[in-house]
């Protein structure tokens, strides 16, 4: 059997909606309302999360990405995600995201960003994702 890689061969693909609806119902929507489980139920266990602008490397689902994700929720008061527009690529089991940040920090004014995530997955969860940010970088190592 071939080991996993991105957009490699072995990929099961899943119905075109599924990639809109983790991407946007369930992972998105768990950032902005700070929803630890739900964000994290997206992800597979040995998963990697990479700010690609600033090299910044999450590993782990329960350890590096869930740190990550407890900095970001203690240190903004408002998050939202929007103005989507995607491309799912099936047979890679992978989607491209490109969308509008408003995120305020915490005594801070409102912050507009204009990201792209490319999300690799391995069978139904997140495997491999990759942030492009338009601003700095606001996903920081978490005390794990």
């Amino acid at each position: 059997m071939t080991a996993w890689s991105e957009g490699g061969a072995g990929q099961e693909a899943l119905p075109y909606p599924y990639y809109i609806d983790i991407v946007t119902k369930r992972y998105f929507d768990g950032v902005d309302n700070k929803d630890m489980q739900k964000v994290l139920d997206c992800f597979t266990e040995d998963a990697v999360l990479t700010e690609v602008t600033s090299n910044t490397v999450h590993t782990g689902r329960d350890a590096g990405i869930k740190a990550m994700f407890a900095k970001l929720f203690a240190d903004f008061s408002s998050i939202w995600h929007g103005n989507f527009v995607h491309t799912a690529d099936p047979q890679s089991n992978a989607v491209c995201s490109q969308f509008t940040v408003l995120i305020t920090p915490n005594g801070g004014d409102e912050l507009r960003y204009e990201n792209c995530n490319r999300f690799y997955l391995k069978g139904d969860k997140f495997h491999r994702v990759y942030v492009y940010m338009s601003g700095d970088n606001l996903l920081k190592e978490g005390d794990a």
